[in-house]
């Protein structure tokens, strides 16, 4: 029987300067810090802050010393996502499942221990310079063997869980990815959009969704396609010299409430075509929410055959043009906002103008 993911249990990022990110997220996004990592604690060659909001849990990891492998991946890629790791029943049986099915390993089967018990990892690579850890917790109580408890309270905005992690690859490689994840950790094919469905005059991509059956997990996958001009996956690419995770969806019940409090807290969203609210509503339809105060604060709204969502992407979260976050609500809807692709990909077209890497 193929082994499960349970749920995503932490995003690892690397960083320049973990205590600055830290303060961002916390004073930005309203995340508690919760668990902390460094020489203070027996770890002399990197400094690690967790940060938790709800269910999501990020890890905000610097490396000390110029000779650290991390030094290097800095260098290469900037601050972004370096792991996106899964709790699971059994890491040693997923790892040599996933292995077995044609994954690199990056780190066997091991344990790590403090005074309250043991918790079993292992890894694996994924596409570009990003890794899969595999967490099986045993009952363990805190975050990992290894970390201080910390308990700095944030404003929190209303964030719950991660909704969807998006990867970006290079042309013609994300049905390679597709399959990856089919065989080496049982997720499927959810959705696929293709390049008639993601364009615009200039720019044009493609995607596949793949998902766990209980669509816990939801892993979009986008490629550049053809156009014009280079697109915002090309831009990615270019940018982070490889493949890498290009956005974190945060799921809220909310949103109007948290857009209001992260615009509040300085959080920089992508601006809102200016026409897009003349016909939004006639392709929509009814909402429970204020039209007055979507509009107000920006939010884009789409609708499947199961219901709708509201959401909002953040402009890049450090200089290179990489890391973004997605807020987003979801009132039956379980698509990705396909309705609100080309008025999202024309403001990016703005952006990357201004940047020249249009």
């Amino acid at each position: 029987m193929p082994q499960a993911i349970k749920r995503i249990h932490h995003v690892e990022f690397v960083v320049g300067n973990a205590k600055q990110a830290a303060y961002f997220y916390h004073k930005g996004f309203g995340f508690d810090h919760v668990a902390y990592r460094g020489p203070e604690t027996g770890c002399p060659g990197r400094v690690s802050y967790v940060l938790r909001q709800n269910d999501i849990h990020l890890m905000l990891t610097t490396p000390l010393r110029h000779d650290d492998p991390l030094a290097v991946w800095l260098t290469l890629h900037g601050d972004g996502v370096r792991d996106v790791a899964f709790e699971v029943e059994d890491a040693r049986a997923i790892h040599a499942q996933a292995t077995a099915a044609g994954a690199r390993s990056f780190a066997a089967p091991d344990g790590l221990t403090d005074e309250t018990g043991v918790v079993h990892t292992a890894a694996i690579h994924t596409y570009g310079e990003v890794l899969h850890s595999f967490i099986q917790r045993d009952g363990y109580q805190g975050f990992l063997p290894g970390f201080e408890a910390r308990n700095v309270p944030g404003a929190s905005a209303g964030l719950l869980a991660v909704d969807h992690v998006v990867g970006n690859v290079a042309d013609r490689q994300m049905e390679k990815w597709v399959e990856f994840y089919d065989r080496s950790l049982g997720l499927k094919k959810f959705v696929s959009y293709d390049d008639k469905d993601i364009s615009t005059e200039y720019t044009a991509l493609r995607s596949t969704v793949v998902a766990s059956d209980d669509r816990v997990i939801k892993f979009p996958i986008n490629e550049p396609a053809a156009g014009k001009k280079a697109s915002q996956i090309q831009e990615f690419m270019d940018s982070n010299l490889t493949a890498g995770v290009q956005h974190l969806a945060l799921r809220t019940e909310n949103i109007l409430d948290t857009i209001s409090a992260l615009r509040a807290n300085g959080v920089d969203f992508l601006p809102v075509p200016d026409r897009y609210y003349e016909s939004v509503w006639d392709r929509v339809g009814v909402v429970e929410e204020d039209r007055d105060l979507i509009r107000k604060l920006g939010i884009l709204v789409d609708r499947d055959d199961t219901g709708y969502l509201l959401q909002l992407f953040t402009r890049p979260l450090q200089d290179r043009p990489t890391f973004f976050i997605e807020i987003i609500q979801r009132c039956g809807c379980e698509s990705f906002g396909k309705g609100n692709f080309k008025a999202l990909f024309q403001t990016i077209e703005q952006e990357q103008g201004l940047r020249g890497n249009l």
